[in-house]
Protein backbone atom coordinates (compact mmCIF):
# COMPACT_ATOMS: atom_id res chain seq x y z
CA UNK A 1 0.00 0.00 0.00
CA UNK A 2 1.63 3.55 -1.19
CA UNK A 3 1.89 6.21 1.82
CA UNK A 4 -0.77 8.17 -0.68
CA UNK A 5 -3.33 5.55 -0.35
CA UNK A 6 -2.82 5.60 3.75
CA UNK A 7 -3.01 9.30 3.53
CA UNK A 8 -6.01 9.13 1.84
CA UNK A 9 -7.21 6.55 3.79
CA UNK A 10 -6.69 8.11 7.36
CA UNK A 11 -7.96 11.33 5.75
CA UNK A 12 -11.79 9.18 4.90
CA UNK A 13 -11.72 7.85 8.32
CA UNK A 14 -11.38 10.80 10.41
CA UNK A 15 -13.68 12.69 8.49
CA UNK A 16 -16.53 10.49 8.40
CA UNK A 17 -15.99 10.23 12.30
CA UNK A 18 -16.44 13.76 12.54
CA UNK A 19 -19.46 13.39 10.15
CA UNK A 20 -21.33 11.52 12.59
CA UNK A 21 -22.12 14.71 14.24
CA UNK A 22 -24.09 15.57 11.19
CA UNK A 23 -25.79 11.72 11.31
CA UNK A 24 -26.88 12.97 14.65
CA UNK A 25 -27.85 16.07 13.70
CA UNK A 26 -30.74 14.59 11.36
CA UNK A 27 -31.84 11.69 13.56
CA UNK A 28 -32.15 14.61 16.55
CA UNK A 29 -33.78 17.04 14.77
CA UNK A 30 -36.28 14.36 12.89
CA UNK A 31 -36.70 12.31 15.33
CA UNK A 32 -38.96 14.35 17.40
CA UNK A 33 -41.90 13.93 13.83
CA UNK A 34 -42.97 10.40 14.91
CA UNK A 35 -42.97 10.82 18.44
CA UNK A 36 -45.06 14.49 19.26
CA UNK A 37 -48.41 12.81 18.26
CA UNK A 38 -47.94 10.19 21.32
CA UNK A 39 -46.37 12.76 23.40
CA UNK A 40 -49.29 15.14 23.20
CA UNK A 41 -51.61 12.30 24.34
CA UNK A 42 -49.32 11.19 26.88
CA UNK A 43 -49.21 14.56 28.92
CA UNK A 44 -52.38 15.80 27.52
CA UNK A 45 -50.86 18.97 25.88
CA UNK A 46 -52.48 22.13 24.39
CA UNK A 47 -51.49 22.84 21.08
CA UNK A 48 -48.89 26.15 22.55
CA UNK A 49 -47.31 23.31 24.71
CA UNK A 50 -46.89 20.77 22.39
CA UNK A 51 -45.16 23.29 19.86
CA UNK A 52 -42.98 23.93 23.13
CA UNK A 53 -42.30 20.14 23.37
CA UNK A 54 -41.55 19.87 19.58
CA UNK A 55 -39.16 23.13 19.36
CA UNK A 56 -37.51 22.74 22.81
CA UNK A 57 -34.55 20.90 21.39
CA UNK A 58 -34.22 24.17 18.79
CA UNK A 59 -33.81 26.57 21.58
CA UNK A 60 -30.87 24.38 22.97
CA UNK A 61 -29.54 24.73 19.09
CA UNK A 62 -28.67 28.45 19.33
CA UNK A 63 -26.58 27.84 22.36
CA UNK A 64 -24.56 25.49 21.79
CA UNK A 65 -23.82 26.93 18.74
CA UNK A 66 -23.41 30.43 20.73
CA UNK A 67 -20.95 28.90 22.94
CA UNK A 68 -19.31 26.15 21.47
CA UNK A 69 -16.92 28.58 18.77
CA UNK A 70 -15.57 29.88 22.28
CA UNK A 71 -14.77 26.89 23.89
CA UNK A 72 -13.39 25.07 21.00
CA UNK A 73 -10.53 28.08 20.77
CA UNK A 74 -10.05 27.34 24.19
CA UNK A 75 -9.75 24.17 24.57
CA UNK A 76 -9.80 22.39 21.20
CA UNK A 77 -11.74 20.82 18.74
CA UNK A 78 -11.92 16.77 19.60
CA UNK A 79 -12.62 17.80 23.26
CA UNK A 80 -15.30 19.23 22.82
CA UNK A 81 -17.00 17.28 20.07
CA UNK A 82 -16.51 14.22 22.82
CA UNK A 83 -18.67 16.72 25.03
CA UNK A 84 -21.49 17.16 22.16
CA UNK A 85 -21.35 13.13 21.87
CA UNK A 86 -21.92 12.85 25.69
CA UNK A 87 -25.00 15.14 25.09
CA UNK A 88 -26.60 13.68 22.49
CA UNK A 89 -26.47 10.45 24.73
CA UNK A 90 -27.62 11.96 28.39
CA UNK A 91 -30.32 13.70 26.36
CA UNK A 92 -31.59 10.06 24.44
CA UNK A 93 -31.76 8.66 28.03
CA UNK A 94 -33.27 11.55 29.42
CA UNK A 95 -35.84 11.85 26.41
CA UNK A 96 -36.83 8.30 26.97
CA UNK A 97 -37.39 8.41 30.78
CA UNK A 98 -39.56 11.20 31.56
CA UNK A 99 -42.40 11.80 34.02
CA UNK A 100 -43.79 15.03 33.00
CA UNK A 101 -43.24 17.87 30.29
CA UNK A 102 -40.67 19.87 32.10
CA UNK A 103 -38.41 16.54 32.43
CA UNK A 104 -38.67 16.24 28.33
CA UNK A 105 -38.24 19.36 27.43
CA UNK A 106 -34.93 19.59 29.40
CA UNK A 107 -34.11 16.24 27.93
CA UNK A 108 -34.64 17.89 24.94
CA UNK A 109 -33.09 21.23 25.51
CA UNK A 110 -29.61 19.60 26.45
CA UNK A 111 -29.77 17.55 23.03
CA UNK A 112 -30.10 20.78 20.81
CA UNK A 113 -26.88 22.21 23.11
CA UNK A 114 -25.26 19.16 21.42
CA UNK A 115 -26.94 19.11 18.23
CA UNK A 116 -25.80 23.49 18.16
CA UNK A 117 -22.51 22.55 18.67
CA UNK A 118 -21.97 19.60 16.88
CA UNK A 119 -23.80 21.71 13.55
CA UNK A 120 -20.20 24.23 13.96
CA UNK A 121 -17.62 22.09 15.07
CA UNK A 122 -18.08 18.50 13.00
CA UNK A 123 -17.58 20.83 9.72
CA UNK A 124 -14.93 23.16 11.40
CA UNK A 125 -12.93 20.41 12.24
CA UNK A 126 -12.95 18.54 9.01
CA UNK A 127 -12.19 21.50 7.12
CA UNK A 128 -9.16 22.59 9.40
CA UNK A 129 -7.41 18.58 8.93
CA UNK A 130 -8.88 17.97 5.03
CA UNK A 131 -6.28 18.91 2.67
CA UNK A 132 -7.51 21.72 -0.16
CA UNK A 133 -8.24 19.72 -2.76
CA UNK A 134 -10.46 17.35 -0.90
CA UNK A 135 -11.65 19.58 1.97
CA UNK A 136 -15.13 20.70 -0.17
CA UNK A 137 -15.83 16.91 -0.61
CA UNK A 138 -14.63 16.01 2.72
CA UNK A 139 -16.81 18.72 4.65
CA UNK A 140 -20.03 17.50 2.06
CA UNK A 141 -19.60 14.35 4.21
CA UNK A 142 -21.39 16.36 7.10
CA UNK A 143 -24.38 17.34 4.79
CA UNK A 144 -24.90 13.65 3.26
CA UNK A 145 -24.59 12.59 7.35
CA UNK A 146 -27.42 15.11 8.29
CA UNK A 147 -29.51 13.31 5.36
CA UNK A 148 -28.97 9.94 6.17
CA UNK A 149 -29.73 10.55 9.74
CA UNK A 150 -33.10 11.83 9.05
CA UNK A 151 -33.96 8.99 6.67
CA UNK A 152 -32.83 6.55 9.30
CA UNK A 153 -34.95 8.17 11.84
CA UNK A 154 -38.07 8.02 9.60
CA UNK A 155 -37.40 4.48 9.14
CA UNK A 156 -36.21 3.69 12.82
CA UNK A 157 -39.99 5.26 13.76
CA UNK A 158 -42.21 3.58 11.25
CA UNK A 159 -40.64 0.67 12.53
CA UNK A 160 -41.60 1.57 16.40
CA UNK A 161 -44.68 2.78 15.26
CA UNK A 162 -45.48 -0.61 13.77
CA UNK A 163 -44.77 -3.04 17.06
CA UNK A 164 -47.50 -2.01 19.06
CA UNK A 165 -50.90 -0.54 19.33
CA UNK A 166 -51.90 3.15 19.47
CA UNK A 167 -51.79 2.81 23.25
CA UNK A 168 -48.83 0.57 23.48
CA UNK A 169 -47.12 3.58 21.34
CA UNK A 170 -48.63 6.27 23.54
CA UNK A 171 -47.07 4.79 26.67
CA UNK A 172 -43.56 3.33 25.43
CA UNK A 173 -43.76 3.89 21.85
CA UNK A 174 -41.99 7.08 21.57
CA UNK A 175 -39.81 6.64 24.32
CA UNK A 176 -38.41 4.17 22.38
CA UNK A 177 -38.07 6.36 19.30
CA UNK A 178 -36.07 9.10 21.39
CA UNK A 179 -34.12 6.28 23.30
CA UNK A 180 -32.67 5.26 20.19
CA UNK A 181 -30.49 8.08 19.48
CA UNK A 182 -28.26 6.63 22.58
CA UNK A 183 -26.81 3.90 20.12
CA UNK A 184 -25.26 6.36 17.18
CA UNK A 185 -24.15 8.87 19.95
CA UNK A 186 -22.30 5.91 21.72
CA UNK A 187 -20.61 4.91 18.24
CA UNK A 188 -20.16 8.99 17.61
CA UNK A 189 -18.62 9.23 21.29
CA UNK A 190 -16.13 5.77 21.39
CA UNK A 191 -14.94 6.53 17.47
CA UNK A 192 -13.80 10.49 18.60
CA UNK A 193 -11.38 9.15 20.75
CA UNK A 194 -9.78 7.52 17.54
CA UNK A 195 -9.21 10.70 15.85
CA UNK A 196 -6.28 13.16 16.49
CA UNK A 197 -6.68 17.32 17.41
CA UNK A 198 -7.05 19.63 14.57
CA UNK A 199 -3.89 20.65 13.47
CA UNK A 200 -4.51 24.21 13.02
CA UNK A 201 -5.93 24.59 16.63
CA UNK A 202 -2.49 22.24 17.64
CA UNK A 203 -0.58 25.43 15.42
CA UNK A 204 -2.65 28.10 17.20
CA UNK A 205 -1.45 26.78 20.90
CA UNK A 206 2.06 26.54 19.60
CA UNK A 207 2.05 22.94 20.20
CA UNK A 208 3.84 22.53 16.50
CA UNK A 209 5.62 19.18 17.06
CA UNK A 210 1.78 17.86 17.61
CA UNK A 211 0.37 19.35 14.86
CA UNK A 212 3.14 18.25 12.44
CA UNK A 213 2.84 15.08 13.37
CA UNK A 214 -1.00 15.21 11.99
CA UNK A 215 -0.17 17.07 9.24
CA UNK A 216 2.22 14.40 7.96
CA UNK A 217 -0.78 11.64 8.70
CA UNK A 218 -2.83 13.73 6.22
CA UNK A 219 -0.15 15.60 3.73
CA UNK A 220 3.27 13.40 3.81
CA UNK A 221 6.20 14.66 4.83
CA UNK A 222 6.91 17.46 2.34
CA UNK A 223 3.42 18.71 2.14
CA UNK A 224 3.31 18.88 5.71
CA UNK A 225 6.51 20.81 5.96
CA UNK A 226 4.32 23.38 3.19
CA UNK A 227 0.84 23.58 5.37
CA UNK A 228 2.87 23.91 8.53
CA UNK A 229 4.96 27.02 6.74
CA UNK A 230 1.41 28.56 5.57
CA UNK A 231 -0.03 28.22 9.51
CA UNK A 232 2.71 29.85 11.06
CA UNK A 233 2.78 32.57 8.43
CA UNK A 234 -0.45 33.67 9.28
CA UNK A 235 -0.83 32.87 13.03
CA UNK A 236 1.59 36.09 13.06
CA UNK A 237 -0.78 38.12 11.12
CA UNK A 238 -3.89 37.16 13.88
CA UNK A 239 -4.65 38.46 17.18
CA UNK A 240 -7.03 36.07 18.08
CA UNK A 241 -10.03 38.97 19.05
CA UNK A 242 -13.84 39.34 18.27
CA UNK A 243 -12.55 42.60 16.70
CA UNK A 244 -10.53 41.45 14.46
CA UNK A 245 -13.37 39.19 12.58
CA UNK A 246 -14.94 42.64 11.91
CA UNK A 247 -11.77 44.56 10.70
CA UNK A 248 -11.74 45.44 6.92
CA UNK A 249 -10.96 42.07 5.14
CA UNK A 250 -12.42 39.83 7.21
CA UNK A 251 -15.22 42.03 7.94
CA UNK A 252 -16.68 40.87 4.33
CA UNK A 253 -16.17 36.97 5.53
CA UNK A 254 -18.22 37.53 8.51
CA UNK A 255 -20.90 39.01 6.27
CA UNK A 256 -20.81 36.26 3.78
CA UNK A 257 -20.94 33.09 6.67
CA UNK A 258 -23.72 35.07 8.26
CA UNK A 259 -25.92 35.44 5.43
CA UNK A 260 -25.47 32.58 3.66
CA UNK A 261 -25.94 30.68 6.51
CA UNK A 262 -29.54 32.34 7.65
CA UNK A 263 -30.62 32.70 3.91
CA UNK A 264 -29.93 28.44 3.15
CA UNK A 265 -32.48 28.32 5.92
CA UNK A 266 -34.89 30.90 4.62
CA UNK A 267 -35.24 29.89 0.82
CA UNK A 268 -37.80 27.31 1.69
CA UNK A 269 -36.19 23.95 2.23
CA UNK A 270 -37.78 23.72 6.19
CA UNK A 271 -40.83 24.13 4.94
CA UNK A 272 -41.06 21.60 2.43
CA UNK A 273 -39.01 18.97 4.87
CA UNK A 274 -41.32 20.01 7.78
CA UNK A 275 -44.79 20.63 6.35
CA UNK A 276 -44.60 18.03 3.08
CA UNK A 277 -47.80 15.93 4.09
CA UNK A 278 -49.82 18.85 4.40
CA UNK A 279 -48.44 20.86 1.54
CA UNK A 280 -49.60 17.52 -1.02
CA UNK A 281 -52.69 16.85 0.70
CA UNK A 282 -54.00 20.80 -0.14
CA UNK A 283 -53.85 20.14 -3.77
CA UNK A 284 -55.31 16.46 -3.65
CA UNK A 285 -53.37 14.16 -2.03
CA UNK A 286 -54.83 11.32 0.55
CA UNK A 287 -52.79 10.71 3.82
CA UNK A 288 -51.19 7.56 2.74
CA UNK A 289 -50.15 9.44 -0.61
CA UNK A 290 -48.76 12.44 0.72
CA UNK A 291 -46.40 10.33 3.65
CA UNK A 292 -45.14 8.55 0.04
CA UNK A 293 -43.96 11.77 -1.43
CA UNK A 294 -42.35 12.63 1.57
CA UNK A 295 -40.14 9.47 1.58
CA UNK A 296 -39.77 10.22 -2.15
CA UNK A 297 -38.23 13.88 -1.34
CA UNK A 298 -35.78 12.16 1.27
CA UNK A 299 -34.51 9.35 -1.17
CA UNK A 300 -33.80 12.60 -3.73
CA UNK A 301 -32.70 15.17 -1.11
CA UNK A 302 -29.93 11.95 -0.34
CA UNK A 303 -29.11 11.49 -4.03
CA UNK A 304 -28.49 14.86 -4.74
CA UNK A 305 -26.17 15.38 -1.96
CA UNK A 306 -23.92 12.76 -3.62
CA UNK A 307 -23.91 14.69 -6.93
CA UNK A 308 -22.26 17.58 -4.71
CA UNK A 309 -20.15 15.24 -3.07
CA UNK A 310 -18.47 14.51 -6.61
CA UNK A 311 -18.46 17.83 -7.97
CA UNK A 312 -17.86 20.17 -5.35
CA UNK A 313 -13.96 20.04 -5.61
CA UNK A 314 -14.24 19.86 -9.45
CA UNK A 315 -16.65 22.24 -10.17
CA UNK A 316 -16.37 24.84 -8.01
CA UNK A 317 -18.42 25.97 -4.50
CA UNK A 318 -19.87 29.15 -6.55
CA UNK A 319 -21.00 27.70 -9.82
CA UNK A 320 -22.81 24.87 -7.76
CA UNK A 321 -24.26 27.80 -5.96
CA UNK A 322 -25.32 29.08 -9.04
CA UNK A 323 -27.01 26.48 -11.27
CA UNK A 324 -28.66 25.21 -7.73
CA UNK A 325 -29.84 28.34 -6.86
CA UNK A 326 -31.38 29.45 -10.25
CA UNK A 327 -33.33 25.80 -10.65
CA UNK A 328 -34.50 26.81 -6.82
CA UNK A 329 -35.77 30.18 -7.75
CA UNK A 330 -37.71 28.37 -10.53
CA UNK A 331 -39.15 25.86 -8.59
CA UNK A 332 -40.35 27.92 -5.69
CA UNK A 333 -42.09 30.34 -8.20
CA UNK A 334 -43.38 27.19 -9.46
CA UNK A 335 -44.49 25.83 -6.88
CA UNK A 336 -46.66 29.27 -6.01
CA UNK A 337 -48.35 29.10 -9.78
CA UNK A 338 -49.62 25.78 -8.71
CA UNK A 339 -51.46 27.31 -5.56
CA UNK A 340 -52.29 30.48 -7.19
CA UNK A 341 -54.04 28.97 -10.11
CA UNK A 342 -55.58 26.29 -7.80
CA UNK A 343 -54.36 23.75 -10.14
CA UNK A 344 -55.58 20.06 -9.30
CA UNK A 345 -52.60 18.98 -10.46
CA UNK A 346 -50.56 17.07 -7.99
CA UNK A 347 -47.88 15.29 -10.47
CA UNK A 348 -46.70 18.95 -11.04
CA UNK A 349 -46.50 20.57 -8.04
CA UNK A 350 -44.24 17.16 -6.90
CA UNK A 351 -41.92 17.89 -9.76
CA UNK A 352 -41.51 21.20 -8.78
CA UNK A 353 -41.07 20.17 -5.32
CA UNK A 354 -38.25 17.12 -6.28
CA UNK A 355 -36.53 19.93 -8.56
CA UNK A 356 -36.29 22.17 -5.57
CA UNK A 357 -34.81 19.34 -3.04
CA UNK A 358 -32.67 18.38 -5.77
CA UNK A 359 -31.51 21.99 -6.89
CA UNK A 360 -31.02 22.90 -2.77
CA UNK A 361 -29.40 19.29 -1.85
CA UNK A 362 -26.47 19.55 -4.75
CA UNK A 363 -25.39 22.83 -3.97
CA UNK A 364 -27.21 25.37 -1.17
CA UNK A 365 -27.89 22.03 1.53
CA UNK A 366 -23.89 21.45 1.69
CA UNK A 367 -21.97 23.90 0.10
CA UNK A 368 -22.60 27.02 3.46
CA UNK A 369 -21.40 23.98 5.73
CA UNK A 370 -18.01 24.04 3.32
CA UNK A 371 -17.73 27.53 2.88
CA UNK A 372 -18.42 28.68 6.67
CA UNK A 373 -15.73 26.44 7.95
CA UNK A 374 -13.03 28.01 5.38
CA UNK A 375 -13.49 31.24 5.16
CA UNK A 376 -12.37 32.20 8.48
CA UNK A 377 -8.99 32.57 10.23
CA UNK A 378 -7.19 30.13 12.84
CA UNK A 379 -7.37 31.28 16.04
CA UNK A 380 -11.02 33.01 15.74
CA UNK A 381 -12.35 30.09 13.20
CA UNK A 382 -14.25 28.81 16.35
CA UNK A 383 -16.00 32.27 17.83
CA UNK A 384 -16.46 33.41 14.18
CA UNK A 385 -18.46 29.95 12.77
CA UNK A 386 -20.51 30.85 15.62
CA UNK A 387 -22.00 33.42 14.62
CA UNK A 388 -23.09 32.14 10.80
CA UNK A 389 -24.15 29.13 12.93
CA UNK A 390 -26.69 31.01 15.39
CA UNK A 391 -28.02 33.27 12.09
CA UNK A 392 -28.46 29.32 10.49
CA UNK A 393 -30.52 28.69 13.54
CA UNK A 394 -32.31 31.97 13.67
CA UNK A 395 -33.49 31.21 10.22
CA UNK A 396 -34.82 27.56 11.07
CA UNK A 397 -36.74 29.11 13.73
CA UNK A 398 -38.01 31.58 11.85
CA UNK A 399 -39.21 29.34 9.14
CA UNK A 400 -40.68 26.88 11.68
CA UNK A 401 -42.95 29.20 13.43
CA UNK A 402 -43.46 31.42 10.43
CA UNK A 403 -44.51 28.90 7.83
CA UNK A 404 -47.85 27.42 9.20
CA UNK A 405 -48.80 30.95 10.07
CA UNK A 406 -48.25 32.03 6.49
CA UNK A 407 -49.71 28.84 4.44
CA UNK A 408 -52.88 29.47 6.64
CA UNK A 409 -53.12 33.36 6.31
CA UNK A 410 -52.05 34.41 3.21
CA UNK A 411 -52.19 30.76 0.98
CA UNK A 412 -49.48 28.58 -0.64
CA UNK A 413 -48.63 30.89 -4.02
CA UNK A 414 -47.68 34.11 -1.06
CA UNK A 415 -45.72 31.58 1.02
CA UNK A 416 -43.23 29.78 -1.44
CA UNK A 417 -43.03 33.44 -3.62
CA UNK A 418 -41.77 34.64 -0.49
CA UNK A 419 -39.13 32.15 -0.57
CA UNK A 420 -38.55 32.69 -4.29
CA UNK A 421 -38.00 36.54 -3.47
CA UNK A 422 -35.39 35.39 -0.59
CA UNK A 423 -33.74 33.02 -2.83
CA UNK A 424 -33.61 35.45 -5.81
CA UNK A 425 -32.04 37.53 -3.02
CA UNK A 426 -29.25 34.78 -2.21
CA UNK A 427 -28.26 34.47 -6.28
CA UNK A 428 -27.50 38.41 -6.55
CA UNK A 429 -25.69 38.44 -3.25
CA UNK A 430 -23.81 34.95 -4.40
CA UNK A 431 -23.07 36.56 -7.76
CA UNK A 432 -21.92 40.14 -6.28
CA UNK A 433 -19.86 38.40 -2.76
CA UNK A 434 -18.84 34.97 -2.59
CA UNK A 435 -15.36 34.27 -4.39
CA UNK A 436 -14.57 30.62 -5.61
CA UNK A 437 -12.26 28.76 -3.17
CA UNK A 438 -11.76 25.35 -4.26
CA UNK A 439 -8.20 23.63 -4.15
CA UNK A 440 -6.94 26.94 -2.11
CA UNK A 441 -5.82 26.02 1.69
CA UNK A 442 -7.24 27.81 4.76
CA UNK A 443 -4.53 30.17 4.62
CA UNK A 444 -4.53 31.12 1.02
CA UNK A 445 -8.37 32.06 1.78
CA UNK A 446 -7.61 34.17 4.91
CA UNK A 447 -4.87 36.01 2.78
CA UNK A 448 -7.28 36.58 -0.11
CA UNK A 449 -9.67 38.81 2.53
CA UNK A 450 -6.74 40.75 3.46
CA UNK A 451 -5.62 41.40 -0.14
CA UNK A 452 -8.80 42.19 -1.95
CA UNK A 453 -10.88 43.84 1.08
Amino acid sequence: MSQDTIHIKFIYIVSSIAAIGGLLFGYDTAVIAGAIGSIEVKFNLSPVLTGWAASSAIWGCILGAMSAGYVSDKFGRKKILIVTALLFALSAIGSAIPQNLNQFVIARFVGGVGVGAASMLSPMYISEIAPADKRGMLVTLYQLAIVIGINLIYFVNLLIAGSGSDQWNIDYGWRYMLGSEVFPAMLFLFTLFCVPESPRWLASKGKNAEAMDVLKKVNGNAGASTVMAEIKETLKEEKGTISELFAPGLRTAMVIGMFLALFSQITGINAIIYYAPEIFKSVGFGTDSALTQTVIIGLINTLFTFVALKFIDRTGRRKLLLWGISGMVICLFGVGIVFHFQLSSGPLLLIFILGFIASFASSLGPIPWVLISEIFPTKTRGTAMSFAILSLWIGVVLVTQLTPVLLKGVGGAITFWIFGANTILLLIFTLKMIPETKGKTLEEIEKYWKKNY
